[in-house]
This record gives structure tokens, C-alpha cells and sequence, in this order.
């Protein structure tokens, strides 16, 4: 039988394959993965873009699947077997020679090297920046939510300020970046559909 050559990342077929991960997120292989990556070298968006296509590249050829109950956020995915009609060749650094996808969206007429960026087109394209949006507003709600929290403490608790505005800051620095990348994904979103 003639086998299909399937290269994987490297890192990624390790975490897959620990006991752990028999039932996995995208998010739980996606900060696995992150905390494997040079600290300050990655956008924690773009590692779960290239999670979450090397996953739909597992169910694709067979390799994992989605379990029963469907969600629109928090899937739960169960690796197989690997087909006996593959031949896995492991490859090193993955994500590192991807090129952002939401670069590759604006930038159609460059080649795409990476094949993350070239098999997500169209509808997919669109599914998968509405899934980011929402993961994206969820996270802005939390970090709104501290943030205004902390502001009660410093009414009800005011020699709690001195001690607690570092984190304050931080968390209200955090969500004026994720306002800003909810913008750009919708900005994204109505490019496409203008399209």
C-alpha cells in the first residue's frame, strides 16, 4: 500500500500524543504549545490560528475527530489512530515559519508559503475570524470586567490603591489592545465580504 507523506510539527505531535491530550481543546493544545515558544516572539492569536488549523488537519485525514457533543466554542477533539496509509514525517519550528494568516488575507497576491495560510480560503476564512472575534469579545468582556472591578476596590478599599493600580494599569492596557484587535478582525471580516 502505497502510504501519504504527512509532516506535523514536531512539538505539537508531543503534546498530542501525552496521555493528557487523548480529549483535547484548541485552546488547551494552543497554550501548551505557547509555553514552548520564545517568551515575546508570538501573538498568542496567531499561535491559536495555526493550532487550530493543524487540528482541522488531523480530522482531515482521518487522525482525530470531534467528539459527539458539538460546541461553538470549547470543541473537544479525540485523537485516533494514526491511518496505517500515512507516513508521518516530523518537522521542527512549524509555527515559526508561518507567516501571520491575517497578513496573508491582505495580502493576497504574495505567495503563500505556508500551508496553514493557503488552505484556509473563503468560507473558512470567515468561520474561523468569526471564531476568533468571539473568543476575542470574551476576552475584552473579562479584562473590561477586572478593570472595573478594580476601580470598586479603589472606592470601597482606597489604601488598597497604592498597592493594586500596577495591575490596574496592566489589565486596562490589555483591554484597549484586545479593543483593537477586535476592530481589526471585524475590519477583516468586511474586507472579505466586500470581496
Amino acid at each position: 500500500m502505497k502510504q501519504d507523506l504527512f509532516e506535523f510539527d514536531r512539538q505539537l505531535h508531543h503534546l498530542l500524543c501525552q496521555h493528557a491530550f487523548g480529549e483535547f481543546t484548541t485552546r488547551q493544545i494552543r497554550d501548551a504549545y505557547a509555553a514552548f515558544l520564545p517568551p515575546s516572539s508570538f501573538r498568542l492569536a496567531d499561535v491559536r490560528i495555526y493550532v487550530y488549523e493543524q487540528i482541522r488537519r488531523l480530522v482531515r485525514v482521518g487522525w482525530a475527530e470531534m467528539t459527539d457533543q458539538r460546541q461553538k466554542r470549547g470543541q473537544v477533539y479525540r485523537l485516533l489512530k494514526m491511518p496505517q496509509r500515512l507516513k508521518l514525517v516530523l518537522v521542527d519550528g512549524g509555527f515559526s515559519k508561518c507567516v501571520n494568516p491575517l497578513d496573508v488575507l491582505a495580502d493576497e497576491g504574495r505567495e503563500k508559503p505556508c500551508s496553514v495560510s493557503s488552505s484556509v480560503e473563503g468560507q473558512d476564512d470567515q468561520a474561523l475570524l468569526q471564531l476568533m472575534l468571539k473568543e476575542t469579545r470574551l476576552d475584552l468582556l473579562s479584562s473590561l470586567g477586572e478593570t472595573e472591578r478594580y476601580k470598586q476596590l479603589f472606592e470601597e478599599i482606597p489604601h488598597l490603591k497604592g498597592r493594586l493600580e500596577g495591575a490596574y494599569i496592566e489589565v486596562r492596557d490589555r483591554s484597549s489592545k484586545l479593543l483593537g484587535h477586535v476592530r481589526a478582525i471585524e475590519n477583516t471580516l468586511k474586507a472579505i465580504s466586500a470581496a
